[in-house]
Formats: structure tokens, C-alpha cells, sequence
């Protein structure tokens, strides 16, 4: 099949009409780090992220995705908003993931993606669209597309965006010419290795999901294990600590999309105050947001944890309402908390705290 440069051409200026901030190509050929990926599998390392072993086939060959696949177009758009919001008050009001801080990428992105397949489409070409959750070495292609380069952490690094930005993959049966790849530029740099909390980076460009403040508080669904409890702060949903101190951060530029703005429920409600939250009030302030995934039991459960890490003691009473929830995941980390808010503060004078059994 012929190579349609002209084609090429207007589909990166339409993803560049549509806000994205790369188009770049990669062949559909089997992603250079197939092996590595089943090793990491088969070592367990994914922990309870079953959907990743159910696709692990795919994932190692694009044909088994899209029959026919002859190319991947890789599209990364940023979402930086910059420092975060000051805190409007004295209290703690958590930490969440960047990412999270506004509308849910996904239905914006594929949106948008389904616009490129169509034009795909009118070529003649079958697409399948995807972002995050497809089976697809996504970071694998994105690196032979040269949209970036991988990171030690095992992120996605550019030279212009840093590494807040999220990427989206259209497999087409239409032959475009693959762009080149970007050269590693971390060199020598650990800083990602030295700050993850958990030391969940064990070793260059190897992340053990089972130890990530990301997995423990999205992915896994059960009782976070309490060897990380204390290492995760006041994170609530997800973490940026391998992010933050990327040198390439200091090229980042806010991001064009507005619908990436922080929320204030993400970036300015105060930890008690999410204890509150009934199940329909959870679905309604999260409504559009990446934060509903993981349901009330999921955010109430991490907000435990960060009330048992920062936690005063005027948040003794929520706690102690939420270790009476109907979710008996929400009040064991509750008790949990409480458990180390009476630990902080038994020694200070006058301080009137109380466990519930």
C-alpha cells in the first residue's frame, strides 16, 4: 500500500485544529517492550490489575487489536494547570493527581479521536480508538513515534511538554510514514528513583504497581496495606512525587484546555468535609470527573488515611462518624486513623481524644 504523505499531513493539522498538542506516527509492529511486559506480569508486579493479564496477547501484537493494522497515530495532549491552587484555608485539604484536578480525559480525548477517524475513515482506512484503557502498549509506541522518550520512572518524558501530558492511539490499516524516535535525554538523573515514597521504583524504567501510591489508592479496591499507609501523606487520589521533580517540568506550559481547570472539590474541600459525603452527593460533585471511579467507598477510604497521617484533632468527631459507615472499608480506615490521631496527640495536655471500637 502506498504512503499517503498528503493524508499525513492533514491529519496533523486537524489534531493540531482539535487542541492536541502532538500527532506523531509509529508502524503497528510488536512493541519493543513485549517481553518485558510479560516478565513483569508473570513477576506479579502488576498486582490485582487482572484486565492486564487479559490482554496481555493483544497488548504484544497490534494485530490482534485491528486486523490489518499498519500504523499507530499517537496523539498527546497536556494538561498542566500549573502550581496548585493556594489553599483556601488552614486546614489540610489533601492531595490529588494533576490529572485529576479537572474533567475525565477520556470521554474529552476519544471525543476528539473519533473526529481524526473519521477523517481516516473517508480514506478508506479501520481505526479502533483508544485512551488508557485499550490493549495497547500505548507508552511503547508513543516512544517509537518519538513523542517522547521513556523516563526513568517509567513516564513518558518531552522535551517541551515535561511529562504532564496524556496520550491517545488511533491503529488504522492506512500505511502514513512513521515519524523518528527522540533520544533518551535522562542521562544520569535518579530524581524520580530518590522521591517515589514507597520506593516503588525498583529500578530504572521498573515500577512495582503492588508499592505505587497511584495503584494503592485507584486500582487496588481492597484495604490499603498498612506498611504504606504513612508514606502516603495526604494523598488522596493518586501521586505526582516522581513527576514533580523531573527537571524537563521546568519547560512546561499551561495547557490550552480549559477542561482541565481544577475543581474545587479537587483542590479545595477540606479532608473532613469528603467524610460527609453520601453516595448520591459523591456521584454528583465527581460527576465528569476521573475521581468516580473509584465510587465513594474508594476517596472515603484514602481520605482516612490521610486524616490518620495530618489529621488534627477537630477531626476526631468526623472520623469517628465514618468509623460507624455502612462500607466496612471506609470505617476500618477510619479506626485505623483514629488509632493514630490518639497516638499523636495522647501526650498533649487538655487533648480530649477518643477511638471507636
Amino acid at each position: 500500500m502506498k504512503i499517503d504523505d498528503d493524508l499525513k499531513q492533514e491529519l496533523v493539522s486537524r489534531a493540531r485544529e482539535l487542541g492536541f498538542d502532538s500527532c506523531r506516527i509509529a508502524a503497528a509492529l510488536t512493541p519493543p517492550h513485549a517481553g518485558k511486559f510479560h516478565a513483569w506480569l508473570q513477576d506479579g508486579a502488576a498486582g490485582e490489575m487482572q484486565w492486564l493479564e487479559r490482554g496481555e496477547a493483544k497488548r504484544s501484537d497490534p494485530q490482534q487489536v485491528l486486523a490489518g493494522a499498519r500504523s499507530v497515530v499517537v496523539l498527546a495532549l497536556n494538561y498542566w494547570q500549573g502550581d496548585a491552587p493556594a489553599r483556601v484555608n488552614e486546614f489540610s485539604n489533601g492531595r490529588i493527581a494533576r490529572y485529576a484536578w479537572g474533567d475525565d480525559y477520556h470521554d474529552l480525548m476519544l471525543d476528539r479521536l473519533r473526529a481524526l477517524d473519521d477523517l481516516l475513515r473517508d480514506r478508506g482506512g479501520k481505526q479502533k480508538c483508544y485512551v488508557d484503557t485499550g490493549p495497547v502498549l500505548e507508552r511503547d509506541f508513543a516512544t517509537e513515534a518519538g513523542t517522547g522518550w521513556h523516563g526513568k520512572s517509567t513516564m513518558l518524558l518531552n522535551a517541551e511538554l515535561g511529562t504532564w501530558f496524556f496520550l491517545g492511539e488511533i491503529l488504522t490499516t492506512l500505511e502514513l510514514a512513521p515519524d523518528p524516535p527522540q533520544p533518551a535525554r535522562c542521562g544520569t538523573c535518579i530524581r524520580c528513583i530518590a522521591a517515589c515514597p514507597t520506593g516503588a521504583i525498583t529500578e530504572p524504567h521498573r515500577v512495582d504497581a503492588r508499592r505505587c501510591i497511584s495503584y494503592l489508592t485507584i486500582e487496588l479496591k481492597g484495604s490499603i496495606p498498612i506498611e504504606f499507609r504513612h508514606a502516603i501523606g495526604d494523598r488522596i487520589y493518586g501521586c505526582d512525587a516522581c513527576l514533580d521533580v523531573c527537571p524537563w517540568n521546568r519547560f512546561a506550559a499551561v495547557s490550552r484546555e480549559a477542561a482541565f481547570a481544577a475543581r474545587p472539590a479537587t483542590t479545595a474541600m477540606r479532608l473532613r468535609d469528603y467524610l460527609a459525603l453520601s453516595e448520591v452527593q459523591f456521584r454528583e460533585l465527581f460527576r465528569g470527573s476521573p475521581i468516580k471511579r473509584i465510587k465513594r467507598r474508594g476517596l472515603l477510604r484514602n481520605v482516612c488515611v490521610a486524616l490518620g497521617n495530618v489529621g488534627t484533632i477537630d477531626d476526631i468527631p468526623a472520623l469517628e462518624r465514618a468509623a460507624s459507615d455502612g462500607e466496612p472499608l471506609i470505617a476500618e480506615h477510619a479506626r485505623w486513623a483514629l488509632e493514630q490521631l490518639h497516638a499523636r496527640f495522647a501526650a498533649v495536655p487538655n487533648a480530649a481524644v477518643s477511638v471507636a471500637s
